[in-house]
């Protein structure tokens, strides 16, 4: 494969990149690399700790191959060991220890998601169980002699939790020197890890070079990823993620609804796309050539065609464009079944709306269904139901729609 130059190569690695530590070593390495024809070795470490990821987690995953395709070695760090300690970052309370089945399950369903981004054939997986496994009790001592509590308390967290006399327990100090004796076995050139890692990762370079290591590798930091809210830090827990596994149709509405300023974070850190080709998008949208919406659904089909399928990334295009813009349904909208007699009215009204909106899962409870059929917010069959009540019992399958959300019901009598 062709090996771009090395100015072409920074360029490529600088995008959606945070920090690096320090530039000018990794240029140095580059350029070694090019006379040599001897590939980087790059890695991040990845704790198995939930088995779904979210586009947050592939913001590293996207830089590894960012490398990859540059003609570099990547590996693949499964922290099996290192998340029984569990990380400490930005916890202000100890995390709860994982079941070592717990971790394998995880650390399986992990690879299947993996390889979405990362190319199977180039990547080196290991898993630091392979050493750390091996770690006798000795061993533990030599290494936590190589770092001290002070330099430990300067660690953000750890400082705030000292502060406000929280309980730091010994075993979240092995998590800093646990990660730096990865590095020392990996000898790897480049290690990547978000921006709330930096911590970690320069205690990483100080464990490697404490062990005596020749070649202390270069961080790389990336940003964190914000979720749909635009503000707060991508996270299943705060109901802001966008899971990689998720169907293509709810992928697509999810990144359609993010703001058109976050469109362009997601551009750069969830994408290929060159800075180039970026600032090229960017400039038609100032000057009217390329509406934002477009630029939107050009990003929602990029990135569910990474994690499912061209097809079915037009497929979801397709349609949300029938359910939100010209208000029809999509083609394969599933069937819900509702009985007939949790909905049914009294004297001419044959059917209750409120409580079949209800029924159907649209609202929680009869009064916020009654104030959406008050509002017109509430659709049967693309017309706008503002009674609460209807005189006809449909024979087939008809679409209720609240706002964006959408279900097709099949009444049943029985």
């Amino acid at each position: 494969m062709r090996v771009p130059p090395v100015e072409e190569q920074l360029a490529y690695i600088r995008k959606g990149t945070a920090e690096i530590i320090r530039e000018s070593e990794l240029r140095e390495r580059l350029q070694q690399s090019a006379k040599t024809g001897k590939p980087l070795r790059v890695y991040a470490g990845f704790d198995p700790t939930a088995p779904d990821l979210h586009l947050g987690h592939t913001v590293l995953l996207r830089k590894l191959k960012h490398f990859q395709d540059l003609g570099h070695t990547v590996i693949f760090l499964i922290g099996d060991f290192t998340a029984i300690i569990g990380d400490p970052t930005g916890r202000n309370v100890t995390r709860p220890p994982l079941l070592e089945e717990e971790i394998a399950r995880n650390a399986t369903t992990y690879l299947d998601q993996v390889y979405k981004i990362l190319d199977r054939d180039k990547t080196e997986v290991r898993r630091n169980t392979e050493w750390m496994g091996k770690f006798t009790a000795a061993d533990f001592t030599r290494l936590a002699a190589k770092y001290t509590v002070s330099q430990m308390l300067e660690r953000e967290d750890f400082h705030k939790r000292f502060q406000e006399e929280k309980p730091i327990y010994m075993h979240e100090l092995l998590y800093p020197l646990a990660q730096g004796y990865d590095s020392f076995v990996l000898e790897c050139d480049v290690q990547l890890g978000g921006t709330d890692q930096k911590f970690n990762l320069m205690v990483s370079r100080e464990i490697a070079r404490a062990y005596g290591a020749q070649n202390i590798e270069i961080v790389l930091t990336t940003p964190l990823l914000e979720g749909l809210d635009g503000s707060q830090k991508m996270s299943k827990s705060l109901g802001n993620a966008i899971g990689i596994q998720e169907p293509p149709l709810e992928m697509y509405g999810k990144l359609m609804s993010i703001s058109d300023e976050l469109m362009w974070r997601y551009w750069t850190l969830l994408t290929d796309a060159t800075p180039k080709r970026i600032e090229e998008m960017q400039s038609l949208v100032t000057s009217g050539s390329l509406h934002p919406m477009q630029a939107k659904k050009d990003l929602a089909r990029q990135i569910i065609s990474d994690f499912h399928s061209k097809s079915a990334a037009d497929r979801a295009e397709a349609d949300w464009s029938k359910q939100f813009q010209k208000h029809e349904s999509p083609d394969d909208l599933a069937v819900q079944e509702v009985l007939l007699s949790q909905i049914s009215g009294s004297g001419e009204t044959l059917i209750r709306v409120d409580k079949l909106l209800v029924a159907s899962g649209l609202c929680s409870s009869g009064t916020e269904a009654q104030r959406k059929i008050k509002e017109g917010a509430v659709h049967i069959d693309n017309e706008v139901v503002d009674k609460p009540g209807l005189n006809r019992q449909p024979q087939s399958p008809f679409v209720v729609r609240l706002g964006k959300k959408m279900v097709k019901v099949r009444l049943n009598s029985a």
